[in-house]
């Protein structure tokens, strides 16, 4: 990664996760290739940055697990497992083009390391599918990936209430009356959805606490 370079490695950086993202690359590219560990830290540096509450090394953590857990799902495991990785790997909170940058920045990045044209334009495809949250028809893997990243909706609610004040906190430069709005409008268009998740499991066991802790923010927003 040669443009918007991070070299520093996060202060307690879990080794767990730079085995994950080694496994994913490996698995991606089927052939040697350069070390993948110095891209797993810029990464994490990204991820750790400062302006971060809620899209933080955590996030990227969950996501990671969800993918997983979604895996049999996936036509591309180790795809949606890269796109996981980029999908908000550019993020500030004042700016609107933060899933174009970091689809760039998987199109510059995956080919260095030995990863294919194909798998390294799909990888960005689905970072850029993060934008809307709306996959199409049999587009299987942008289902786990989106289903993955939206299943903090469908969290206890104090863990629901935990990650509504860190989008808060993300957008604190924002005056209360505009980010009451902005996120109310939000709200609304989610819920307006015919479905939030796509794949079984995120129907059968997250379609619902998410629709219910939704509500329930909005309903406080708007009181």
């Amino acid at each position: 990664m040669t443009s918007e370079s991070r070299t520093a490695r996060p202060t307690g950086q879990a080794p767990d996760l730079h085995r994950r993202w080694a496994a994913a690359v490996a698995s991606a590219r089927g052939q040697e290739g350069p070390d993948p560990a110095p891209y797993a830290d810029n990464l994490l540096a990204r991820w750790a940055e400062p302006q971060r509450r809620y899209h933080t090394l955590a996030h990227l953590t969950a996501v990671l697990d969800r993918v997983d857990e979604l895996a049999a799902h996936a036509d591309d495991l180790c795809v949606v497992q890269l796109a996981a990785w980029f999908h908000d790997a550019v993020y500030r909170p004042d700016r609107s083009e933060n899933e174009e940058r970091s689809a760039a920045l998987a199109e510059r990045a995956l080919p260095e390391l030995g990863v294919g044209p194909a798998r390294t334009a799909e990888a960005a495809r689905l970072v850029r599918l993060t934008v809307t949250h709306d996959p199409g028809p049999d587009d299987r893997d942008g289902e786990v990936l989106c289903d993955a990243d939206l299943a903090v909706l469908a969290g206890r609610p104090a863990a629901y209430a935990a990650y509504a004040a860190a989008v808060r906190e993300e957008y604190a430069f924002v005056p209360d009356p505009d980010f009451t709005a902005g996120r109310a409008a939000v709200l609304r268009q989610l819920l307006s959805l015919p479905r939030l998740f796509r794949t079984p499991t995120g129907r059968d066991h997250w379609e619902h606490p998410a629709r219910r802790n939704l509500a329930t923010e909005l309903e406080l927003l708007e009181g």
